[in-house]
Order: C-alpha cells, then sequence, then structure tokens
C-alpha cells in the first residue's frame, strides 16, 4: 500500500507542476497575442521536463485509474504551445501501451491459472510370483501376463507354458490418474478497473483517517438517493451506483493533501469544516455532487460555506436574502409615494417605493415596491 501510495503522489506532484507551467505559457501567450505561444521559455522548458517526468516514470493501471491523471492531463494535447502538445499527445500514447500491455499479461496469467492440469500417478507393487502349477495357471489357453524384467527394464510377454517352467518377479502397475483442477478461480474478465472495496491506506495515520470519513460518506450516498423525497433526484440513482465511493475519497484526499498540506498543519480548522459539510446528514446534495464529478476534487478546498450547502439550505439563504433587501430600507432613505404603480395582488396604486444599487455600477438601479393597502412586496430593474 505504501508504494502504490508513493506513485500516486508522484504523478499528482509531476502533473501539478506541469499543469502551473502550462498555464503560464498559455497567460503568457494569450498577453502576447497570437503566435506568441510557439516560443521557447523556462515555463515551457518547465512543462515539457514535467511530462517527462511523468513519461519516465514506472506507472500502473491501479495507479492511472486511481489518480484520474490521464484524463487531467489531455486538454494539455490541445495546448497551443507545439512542444508542450506533442509531449502530452506521446505521454497519453506511452500510458496507452502501458494499459494494454498489462491487461494483455493478466490476461495470460488468468488463461493459465484457469488450464486443468492432469496428472498421472503410477502406483508400483512388487509381487513375486513362484513356479505356477498346471493347475493353477491353465485355466483360460488365450490368457497372456504383461510382466515387467527388472534387468532392462522393459515389458515382455510370456504364454502359459513359459509361466510353469519359469519362477519370474512380477511387478503389479496401477494406474492412478488425477486431475487436478485450477488452484485459483480467474477473475471475470471486467469492462473498467476493479471496483475497490476498502480505501487504499497511504501509510499516513491522518490521512488515512481521513480518508475512511470520505469512503465512509460517500458509500452512503446511493441509500440515501434511493430513499430522496425529490423524483429528479430518484431518476439518477443508477449514475449513483456506478460510482466507486472509495475510489473517489482517495482522489479527493490526494486533492485536499496537495492543496492543504497535513491534516494537523496550519490548515486544521479548513479541514473540519470541509468534513463536517461532506458528512453532514443533512448535505446529502453535496456529498452526491462531489461523488458524480460535478464538484472536482481540486476545487472542494477552495469552496465557500455557501457552495458547500445544500439545495435545501441555498433556497432559504436566497428567500432571507431577498427579505434582507426588501427590509433594508430602515434607515436609509425615505419612501416615495406614488400611484404608478399597479399591485398585482389588490389591484390597488397606493404605493411607495425606493431604488437601490443592487448590481454593478453601469447597470441600472433596482425598484423595490410595497403596496399600502395590502402590505405586497415586488421589484424590478
Amino acid at each position: 500500500m505504501g508504494a502504490a501510495g508513493a506513485m500516486e503522489r508522484e504523478l499528482l506532484e509531476a502533473f501539478e507542476a506541469a499543469r502551473k507551467a502550462a498555464d503560464a505559457v498559455g497567460e503568457a501567450a494569450a498577453a502576447a497575442g497570437a503566435g506568441a505561444g510557439e516560443g521557447e521559455s523556462p515555463e515551457a522548458a518547465r512543462c515539457v521536463d514535467a511530462l517527462r517526468r511523468l513519461r519516465g516514470a514506472r506507472v500502473t493501471t491501479a495507479a492511472l485509474v486511481s489518480t484520474q491523471i490521464g484524463r487531467r492531463i489531455r486538454y494539455l494535447t490541445k495546448h497551443p504551445h507545439s512542444s508542450i502538445k506533442a509531449t502530452a499527445s506521446d505521454l497519453l500514447g506511452h500510458w496507452k501501451k502501458v494499459v494494454i500491455e498489462e491487461d494483455k499479461k493478466n490476461g495470460a496469467l488468468q488463461n493459465g491459472k484457469s488450464s486443468s492440469t492432469v496428472v498421472k500417478v503410477e502406483k508400483v507393487e512388487p509381487m513375486k510370483v513362484e513356479k505356477a502349477s498346471p493347475r493353477a495357471t491353465v485355466n483360460n489357453n488365450n490368457m497372456d501376463t504383461r510382466v515387467v524384467n527388472h534387468k532392462g527394464g522393459k515389458v515382455e510377454k510370456f504364454s502359459n507354458a513359459e509361466l510353469r517352467t519359469q519362477s519370474i518377479k512380477v511387478e503389479k502397475v496401477q494406474k492412478v490418474v488425477h486431475k487436478v483442477s485450477s488452484v485459483e478461480n480467474p477473475s471475470p474478465v471486467q469492462g473498467g478497473p476493479p471496483r475497490l472495496t476498502s480505501v487504499v491506506k497511504c501509510g499516513d495515520a491522518s490521512r488515512d483517517r481521513i480518508r475512511a470519513i470520505l469512503g465512509d460518506a460517500f458509500s452512503r450516498v446511493s441509500e440515501e438517493t434511493r430513499k430522496d423525497d425529490r423524483e429528479e433526484v430518484r431518476n439518477i440513482i443508477d449514475e449513483v451506483a456506478a460510482c466507486d465511493p472509495f475510489r473517489i475519497a482517495v482522489m479527493v484526499e490526494c486533492a485536499l493533501f496537495q492543496k492543504l498540506g497535513n491534516f494537523n498543519g496550519p490548515n486544521k480548522q479548513r479541514y473540519r469544516s470541509l468534513m463536517f459539510n461532506l458528512k453532514d446528514d443533512h448535505n446529502t446534495d453535496f456529498r452526491r455532487r462531489v461523488l458524480l464529478g460535478q464538484v472536482q476534487p481540486e476545487r472542494i478546498a477552495d469552496l465557500t460555506p455557501t457552495e458547500m450547502a445544500s439545495d435545501t439550505r441555498k433556497l432559504e439563504n436566497k428567500k432571507i436574502e431577498e427579505k434582507a433587501l426588501f427590509e433594508c430600507e430602515r434607515g436609509g432613505a425615505p419612501k416615495a409615494t406614488t400611484d404608478q404603480f399597479k399591485c398585482g395582488r389588490c389591484g390597488q396604486r397606493k404605493t411607495t417605493y425606493y431604488q437601490l444599487q443592487t448590481r454593478s455600477a453601469d447597470e441600472p438601479m433596482t425598484t423595490f415596491v410595497t403596496c399600502v393597502n395590502c402590505n405586497n412586496h415586488w421589484k424590478f430593474c
């Protein structure tokens, strides 16, 4: 488990270095204008060097699947810089060959184990036959006896007449055939990566604890989706069931470790806030979005509490904000009375209104209207 974690960590570190350098090259090219991205620069050299390090690293299919690094690095194959684009394309081609060769190797190994082996065992029992009497040997004139000559080790046939006159040593050979089945039943060929039954540990106690918490939280999403009151949520149960919660837990923990460092470091409070929202019984929507990939693991560390809130909580917050906007006139400019607006509830034109700049400065002000008769509120721009 430690070697696998070190491999994943090495891949993610090299990818992060390549991504940052590639983004810097793209920003410089955008600032300089079209065609400027083809020149050599220190950032482009660092990106190409990081991609070459990934090319030379020893990888396995399990490491590529758990880190999802192939999907992350695919956008570099469309980078405006020709060297970065060519190196990224070559890297993806190399990884595809690695996966194909490993699949072929595993398939040959499984076929070798599944074939049955037939083992023939000959059990030899020595038996000495003394000079046979006529009454004992001449019961069937056509009977021949197979005996073994110990001197030469070859098989000879003797007739009944010869058996009367010779004292020979006969070995009785019993052939026992054992059919030995395969020691291990080959696992069925699967169309994708194997589904994890538990989180992959990296050897660090604090990181393993975070992975266990995330794995437990994501494992509950399938049952929560099935029991949800909203029909639109229940309709995606198949999509949720197809996700691997333990693999997603490892990916999320790796992304958090890259961004925030160790759990007991300076970002300990940030870790606690994220863990609370991910395992909160009333925040099933956030867990489901992360499991389905709607929230990428790289973005989780930067999410605000509002972004992590459940759909129900977001709706409540929106209502509170709208109510606060209507009530914020207290202590502000006095209301103006007018009959220009007609209430949509009671039809009266006795209204008061005020205006606030709720958007950017170049946008028109928002007008808030209140009906004096029925206290109905509405707004328009």
